[in-house]
């Protein structure tokens, strides 16, 4: 099984392919349509591309399963650790997101078929402010991590973890992201137009 790319100390820059960044769109905004004030509906996909001197290179993203539906361990681990740190909000099933470790397994390997690194992750912050429940009013989501989001990425441990903010303004779908380190520190993001 491919190991996470070997990373320098510093990353310069995320560059992030036109290619990928649609992709993820498309499926973010899919789920977007679906939310409502009882379900938050996330989306989450896994950054391929390669690890270049002090720069990431994304050229695609993976999507699995979310396995907080499905796997008992998942479910217990939230119940026993995540709720109580962060919030009865994450009891609903759909909150947040675990990647299905068969899946995880999967997207390595059909990356390392393809001589691409396991980079990171994406995952969508709507505005749930605005489409949730009035006791989610005072706390308006955007492209930053939450605390649950800053958990996640220290342990996952992966390197490059983009937050892509999605809010519906003026009859359209608008969209900001940003890229943070395992240590959630802001990393530059670059995007590529072809």
């Amino acid at each position: 099984m491919m190991e996470l790319a070997e990373r320098p100390a510093r990353t310069d820059a995320v560059l992030f392919s036109d290619r990928a960044l649609k992709a993820f769109l498309e499926a973010a905004s899919a789920e977007y349509s679906f939310i409502t004030e009882d379900e938050p509906r996330p989306c989450f996909a896994v950054l391929l591309g390669l690890a270049a001197g002090s720069e990431v290179v994304v050229s695609d993203v993976a999507f699995g399963r979310n396995a907080r539906l499905t796997d008992p361990s998942a479910r217990e681990e939230f119940a026993s650790t995540i709720v109580p740190r962060f919030g009865t909000a994450y009891e609903n099933p759909v909150r947040a997101w675990w990647l299905d470790p068969a899946d995880l397994l999967t997207i390595t390997r059909a990356a390392d078929a393809r001589d691409l690194d396991v980079l990171g992750s994406i995952h969508l912050h709507p505005d749930w402010h605005r489409l949730g429940p009035e006791c989610e009013r005072d706390r308006p989501l955007s492209d930053h991590p939450t605390p649950m989001d800053e958990h996640m990425f220290r342990n996952s441990g992966w390197p490059v973890n983009v937050v892509c903010y999605l809010e519906r303004r003026y009859g359209g779908l608008y969209y900001s992201l940003a890229a943070w380190d395992a240590e959630c520190l802001r990393l530059p993001l670059r995007m590529n137009h072809s």
